[in-house]
């Protein structure tokens, strides 16, 4: 059993503000790092290092969500949210992966040493391969950040919505 409460009160609506805000910000020094040089050059590590971050904490969050799904009521507005909060990991994952190669193959250390090992660097190959890494990461970036959005929603209209009408009840 992971980590479910904090002191005695569920923990995901609070892990779920780390990830609101982690996930779209992995996203936006994505895109800084893959559209703007300057951007990458001073960001360095830290856009893998946040989408890493966030990675570790979408299953954290999906997984408390989980544990207090089991202890209230059935609900299909919830259980969509669910299904759509298990979807968030491998938008991530993809966000950190394509940060992560995008800063290797920058990163002139690195860069040294593939060539040192490969014995070739052809310009044509790094030029197809930063292209392809950069529509698949603007890509990911955007599915991410409105995989949030989805997410978000749904899970707003689960906790505010009123199937049986007991606020319309309270309120006479």
């Amino acid at each position: 059993m992971g980590l479910t409460t904090f002191n005695g009160i569920p923990i995901h609506p609070l892990l779920v503000h780390f990830v609101v805000v982690l996930v779209p910000l992995s996203a936006l020094l994505l895109l800084s790092s893959v559209c703007w040089p300057a951007a990458r050059r001073r960001l360095g590590l830290i856009t893998p290092i946040v989408a890493l971050v966030s990675l570790v904490l979408v299953p954290l969050t999906t997984e408390a969500g989980e544990w207090l799904e089991d202890r209230t009521p059935r609900d299909p507005l919830v259980r969509i949210h669910a299904e759509l909060g298990d979807q968030l990991v491998f938008w991530s994952a993809g966000v950190f992966l394509v940060s992560l190669a995008w800063w290797a193959m920058h990163e002139p250390r690195i860069r040294a040493w593939w060539v040192k090992r490969a014995k070739f660097e052809s310009a044509q190959v790094s030029r197809v391969v930063a292209v392809g890494l950069a529509v698949v990461g603007i890509a990911l970036a955007a599915g991410s950040v409105v995989q949030v959005y989805r997410i978000g929603d749904s899970g707003a209209a689960a906790v505010w919505s009123d199937p049986a009408g007991t606020a319309a009840t309270q309120v006479k």
